[in-house]
């Protein structure tokens, strides 16, 4: 485990380019709200790169901890969701001048309340609800029709909402909120079930419908924050997920983000995220990016050639506009012995080296039915690799 650790580590910081800082960690106060008792709290000079925030101690969850792997479709989702909105908010806080915390304001029972669906005067009569509980950020379901009928007209829109807190120095040795970012999942395909247990049915939704709702539901949404205590000032960037399907090995992604100064309870206008997340091999990686589809099955079949024990290679790749960034690649595969992994690991880490472009980063992890047998690290512009291969 210790050398899992450390060789991600040192993943992370060769991507980054940069030598992380050791030097004394900085005590300050913290004062959420004028409201509230001011707490002494850590900024550790330890920055793993430029790339990422340094993060307030002590650690203080959210609130809403939790809530994001019970709403989000996939792991993979879970984790770009969460890293690719810490890349949304640089465009507006400075890794630099911000600091990272969980999100503080927004708790459980708020997010799961505008997150369930509107309801009609009569539902609420039902429920025993008043108009004011009557926060939820869904359509209506109006309970008119067959189930298939009532899902095609208001699927669920959105499934989760997360929030990330950004803090900034306030004079000496004090820190105070300086920004909030906050994520919208939204839903590509909306689940349901006909009857309770039975079977569960898939609605298609289109990119410009979820876009358009997704907008609508952050324009609500600034205004409920800034009537919230301790936001009523502060710049706050609103972006919007979409996640993928159940069954998809890759991530959703962000795709589009607005930003409201100081005191504004309107959004700026929307900017695009031109961020990706492609499979290889896949039609979509063919039809879109030829030249690095080629490239991944050549490599691919070049694997195949070596050795007769193997199950498959699958790449992720990340790409900002039409520009491929990172490959992550898997090898699942059978050993019958130490020496065979050292002789695949070799051959696979020339390829790597022979047929990617410098400028792409790429990464790949054999595994057998063992466990993790070797990680090769090649990172963009660099022509050494990195190669451990596990004990």
């Amino acid at each position: 485990m210790k050398k899992l650790m450390a060789v991600s580590l040192s993943f992370v910081l060769l991507l980054a380019g940069c030598a992380p800082s050791f030097n004394q960690q900085e005590e300050v106060v913290q004062n959420e709200n004028e409201s509230s008792e001011e707490e002494q709290a850590i900024i550790p000079n330890f920055k793993i790169s430029d790339s990422y925030y340094r993060t307030i101690l002590p650690f203080k969850p959210s609130e809403s901890r939790g809530l994001v792997v019970n709403n989000v479709n996939t792991k993979y989702d879970i984790n770009e969701f969460e890293t690719g909105l810490m890349r949304v908010a640089q465009n507006h806080f400075d890794t630099e001048k911000f600091f990272f915390q969980e999100g503080q304001y927004l708790d459980k029972a708020t997010i799961s309340s505008w997150l369930s669906r509107q309801y009609t005067k009569e539902q609420l009569k039902e429920k025993d609800m008043t108009e004011k509980e009557n926060l939820g950020l869904n359509p209506v379901d109006d309970g008119k029709g067959t189930k298939e009928e009532r899902n095609a007209r208001a699927p669920l829109y959105l499934a989760h909402i997360l929030e990330h807190n950004y803090l900034v120095k306030d004079g000496d040795n004090k820190v105070k909120l300086g920004g909030v970012v906050i994520g919208l999942a939204l839903n590509s395909v909306h689940y349901y079930q006909k009857e309770a247990y039975g079977a569960t049915f898939e609605e298609d939704i289109s990119h410009s419908k979820v876009e358009a709702e997704g907008k609508k539901m952050a324009e609500e949404i600034i205004k409920r924050l800034r009537q919230q205590e301790g936001l009523e000032n502060v710049p706050i960037t609103i972006a919007l997920f979409e996640q993928s399907e159940r069954t998809s090995v890759v991530p959703g992604n962000f795709f589009a983000y607005a930003h409201a100064g100081e005191g504004s309870n309107q959004l700026s206008g929307w900017e695009d995220v031109k961020e990706n997340y492609i499979l290889f091999p896949s039609n979509t990686a063919e039809e879109k990016y030829r030249e690095d589809y080629t490239n991944f099955l050549n490599f691919k079949q070049d694997v195949e050639k070596y050795f007769p024990n193997f199950n498959g290679v699958i790449g992720k790749g990340f790409y900002i506009g039409d520009q491929l960034q990172q490959l992550n690649i898997d090898i699942p595969i059978q050993f019958y012995g130490k020496s065979e992994s050292v002789g695949f690991t070799q051959y696979v880490t020339s390829k790597v080296v022979s047929m990617f472009p410098e400028y792409i980063s790429v990464q790949v992890n054999v595994t057998s039915v063992n466990g993790p047998e070797s990680l090769i690290v090649r990172n963009a512009n660099e022509a050494e690799p990195f190669v451990h291969i596990y004990q």
